[in-house]
């Protein structure tokens, strides 16, 4: 069987700290940035910027563990919002820009998300990609 070992715990935390909790929290500070929102049908991604455009922080749907059909659904893109709003204000985010691209459940429901955390939201942008022709048809069929 072996000896059992007794880990003792001590009240005074080392050099290292919590290294689980100090890495999910950022060193960059930003006063504002740009909130990119990508909802398709099958996930909701969203990223935050700085004023260069370099990406601070992201997270998505299927990151949160939602897996499949649920990853496209407005609850998981909420989640997203909270926890991309969570990370901001630990930034010390103020204001943002918003730009959505994509035709997905959770454009809506991850801007409400991320402006219940308190920062401000300058101007919603909408850079969803639209066709003017389109592929080439098919052929008529012969039979």
């Amino acid at each position: 069987m072996g000896k059992k070992r007794i880990v003792k715990k001590t009240g005074v935390e080392g050099a290292g700290g919590t290294a689980a909790s100090s890495s999910r929290v950022s060193k960059r500070k930003l006063e504002s940035g740009t909130l990119y929102i990508e909802a398709t049908y099958n996930n909701t991604k969203v990223s935050l910027a700085d004023i260069k455009g370099q990406i601070a922080a992201w997270s998505s749907a299927g990151a949160l563990g939602f897996s499949g059909a649920k990853k496209g659904t407005p609850f998981a893109a909420a989640k997203v919002g909270e926890l991309m709003g969570d990370r901001a204000t630990a930034m010390g985010v103020k204001e943002v820009a918003v730009i959505v691209k994509g035709v997905g459940a959770g454009r809506e429901s991850s801007i409400r998300a991320f402006a219940t955390k308190g920062i401000g939201i300058s101007s919603i942008e909408d850079r969803t990609p639209v066709p003017h022709n389109g592929p080439r048809p098919p052929k008529p069929r012969r039979v």
